[in-house]
């Protein structure tokens, strides 16, 4: 399957929010959409499922208008919304059946996914009476019920735990797996770039970047080279760059070259018991969204 978002444009009070966004999703490729808060990111959801209607533009799936109402959707909005004095299998039977279920697939369905998450010895508590952290894995499990096709999750790592961030890590992996179509977006650089193939890039209601993540790095990095030096030995290696007249950027322990300068190999190599390690720089995600979205965005991804 193929998502295409094609000029989606949406305004609230004669503001505009959405400024023409232009990117697709494909399936059996987890898509990671990128953004500062106030980016634009739930927005976009929540035009893709129809609770905003944009102002222009369309969503295609495989080249045919997109209605949610026809295909199986998990979504988990960004608003978390469940019942807290219902038993959490009673309402995981509930929202399975409201996707199309039968009553006992529903029950399979959510014994299936309370036990997935390590909860089957709650499963008749009320929600209420839940963690936060176990709150937020019943709301992630509703939108896997049903066997949904396409998956949307606004921040879905919000809450968890590094183990239940884990296993939530094992579903999303499965899910691609079996070609489903996968977008969620978070503040986690680190999550993002260990599950995702792809990533779109929001800032400003504005599409940055969009496309394969290990492209981007790739082209990103632009042949610039990183040179990381013995700690006592940094000031050193500074020194022979700037004499060489080789332009570098500092990010943590490593020295950036700005671009590809034929002089690096030279200096390398007399700067070599000086260097721990060095090679041609690959950009982090968290090091792309800085320099595409802004160095206003450098606290929000640290503190990401």
């Amino acid at each position: 399957m193929k998502l295409e978002l094609i000029n989606i444009r949406k305004s609230f009070s004669g503001k505009e929010i959405l400024h023409g966004l232009n990117f697709h999703v494909t399936s059996g490729r987890a898509m990671g959409f990128l953004g500062r808060n106030g980016a634009g990111k739930s927005t976009t959801f929540r035009c893709l499922m129809q609770v905003f209607h944009p102002d222009a533009g369309q969503f295609l799936l495989d080249g045919k208008p997109f209605d949610p109402k026809k295909h199986r959707i998990g979504y988990l909005p960004e608003e978390r919304g469940m019942y807290p004095k219902i038993t959490i299998r009673d309402q995981l039977v509930y929202f399975s059946e409201l996707k199309g279920a039968s009553h006992q697939e529903a029950l399979q369905d959510a014994d299936h996914w309370i036990s997935y998450f390590g909860l089957t010895d709650r499963a008749d508590k009320k929600l209420e009476t839940l963690s936060k952290g176990n709150q937020q894995k019943i709301q992630i499990a509703q939108a896997f019920l049903h066997d949904p096709d396409i998956i949307i999750l606004d921040e879905p790592f919000s809450g968890l735990d590094p183990v239940n961030a884990r296993i939530f890590k094992q579903a999303i992996r499965e899910m691609v797996s079996r070609d489903k179509l996968v977008i969620f977006s978070s503040h986690q650089m680190s999550y993002v770039e260990e599950m995702c193939d792809d990533i779109t890039l929001i800032d400003l209601g504005n599409i940055l970047l969009s496309g394969s993540l290990e492209t981007i790095r790739t082209e990103k990095g632009a042949g610039r080279y990183f040179i990381e030096p013995v700690p006592e030995a940094a000031a050193q290696v500074r020194d022979v760059l700037r004499t060489a007249g080789i332009a570098f950027t500092e990010s943590g322990n490593r020295l950036i070259t700005a671009q590809r300068e034929p002089g690096i190999r030279d200096v390398i190599w007399s700067c070599f018991p000086q260097i721990l390690s060095c090679g041609f720089y690959r950009p982090s995600l968290q090091d792309i969204f800085i320099a595409e979205a802004g160095e206003s965005a450098n606290e929000e991804a640290t503190h990401a």
